[in-house]
């Protein structure tokens, strides 16, 4: 009966979940067991058609899951319970398994093949979740809106500018990923202790033959297992990934309350119900999905740096912790990937709002370019910083325009002409660069997609 919500279908897409399913972990050992027989055939080490037959029967058809936990309840060790149902399944042929091999050659490098196919969905999913950003970024580069610092109101960006930042950072994730890669999908045939003593005189050619057979690099040294620094390295790229979607998810939580309301989830008036007891309730429920699965995936970082230690040449502290932590962090960071996509390709924008907002200070956040203005006439700079901190205070405690108190003011007319007083509360002519940033960004994340071979 499923237990997590992971296996009850609540979490997770079923491309991943199939990747890291208990018949496919027990297919990608058996693909190892016999690009390893395949091996030592090449090099004249057992016969070639016998070689032949366990490749032939190493598929999960031949090798059931089933006899292999039954063997397993009796002996009490997986990696050799498979050796066994498999050799069962390859009549005299089964003798030549797992020859010179240790558990972890086979667990390691089955391994490597699962993160090998998860990593290709993973980069497809940032790569398309870069090209949503970027598409964003340029629709509503011109689309002015507050932007906050401390949740204050401070000066006037476009929501294209949030996009574009938002680009890079997930570009930045897909550069870390790819670079990490050539340390994580690695595989070993190297023996007990590494020194590769079982495998004989072609030991070194065998391990070349099998990974190559696999389509995966040998580690360049590895003990009984491949150092686990790697996979600590993987999860926390990837824990980065959702701490970045759980800062994007979070902000479009905030701009979606309703004494903000500038974005929204999507929500399907016709049948989407909010709260099981308040029927005007519009929750913005994946956002907060994202949020909290990111808290998951930021835990497991722990254990997986925890793993990098083991005694001497290996131990089984890091086994056990690994079998939760490299097929959730996978999971559920490919799900939150695939969700906040959704999110974005479906959000709502309210650009009367984001107006109406930037009202609420009544001007007084165009106080810097305001103190710009006088410092372009001449007026030392800190002098007018002091003179717009008073003259904003007391717009908010009389709760008058900011231009009206301006315009009262000898100084600033002697100074400011009412034109150019009416130019610089115009957050439109306040923008700097952004909209040439957002352009910047774009070009330089599209040509970094075309290197990727994007087109």
């Amino acid at each position: 009966m499923p237990v997590l919500p992971i296996d009850t279908g609540r979490y997770g897409t079923p491309e991943m979940k199939r990747i890291f399913e208990e018949e496919t972990r027990v297919q990608k050992m058996l693909d190892v067991e016999a690009a390893l027989a395949w091996a030592h055939a090449q090099v004249g080490n057992i016969p070639v058609k016998d070689a032949e037959k366990i490749t032939a029967r190493a598929s999960t058809k031949h090798v059931k899951v089933e006899r292999i936990k039954e063997i397993e309840s009796e002996i009490k060790h997986d990696v050799a319970s498979l050796v066994r149902g498999f050799a069962e399944a390859c009549g005299p042929s089964g003798a030549y398994i797992h020859l010179g091999a240790t558990s972890s050659d086979i667990l390691d490098t089955a391994t490597a093949l699962q993160l090998k196919e998860a990593l290709r969905i993973i980069e497809k999913r940032l790569d398309d979740f870069e090209e949503i950003l970027t598409e964003k970024a340029l629709k509503y580069k011109n689309t002015v809106m507050m932007g906050r610092t401390h949740g204050q109101h401070a000066l006037p960006i476009t929501l294209g500018f949030k996009f574009a930042v938002w680009t890079r950072a997930v570009s930045r994730h897909i550069q870390r990923l790819r670079q990490c890669e050539e340390r994580v999908l690695v595989g070993k045939m190297s023996g007990a202790v590494g020194t590769q003593a079982g495998l004989g005189v072609h030991a070194v050619k065998i391990q070349e033959l099998v990974m190559e057979k696999l389509g995966i690099e040998p580690a360049e040294l590895s003990t009984q297992i491949v150092q686990r620094d790697r996979y600590a390295e993987l999860v926390c790229v990837l824990a980065m990934i959702a701490s970045t979607l759980d800062n994007f998810a979070t902000e479009i939580r905030e701009l979606q309350r309703p004494e903000i309301g500038e974005l929204f989830e999507s929500f399907e008036r016709k049948k989407q119900v909010g709260s099981s007891t308040m029927p005007h309730k519009r929750n913005p429920e994946i956002c907060e999905r994202v949020c909290g699965l990111a808290r998951i995936v930021r835990s497991l970082v722990t254990p997986a740096l925890q793993n990098i230690s083991t005694w001497h040449e290996r131990d089984l502290t890091q086994s056990s912790a690994e079998r939760f932590v490299i097929p959730q962090t996978c999971i559920l960071v490919d799900y939150m990937l695939f969700l906040m996509s959704n999110i974005l390709t479906n959000l709502r924008v309210d650009e009367q709002r984001m107006q109406k907002n930037m009202e609420l200070t009544q001007g007084r956040m165009m106080s810097e370019a305001v103190m710009m203005a006088l410092a372009g006439k001449g007026v030392n700079r800190q002098e007018a910083h002091e003179l717009l901190r008073k003259l904003t205070i007391r717009s908010e405690a009389e709760n008058r325009p900011f231009r009206e108190i301006l315009l009262e003011n000898e100084f600033v007319r002697g100074m400011l002409t009412e034109k150019e007083i009416e130019a610089a509360l115009n957050p439109r002519n306040y923008l700097g660069t952004a909209t040439q940033q957002v352009e910047n960004i774009v070009q330089q994340t599209r040509a970094e997609r075309r290197s990727r071979g994007i087109t």
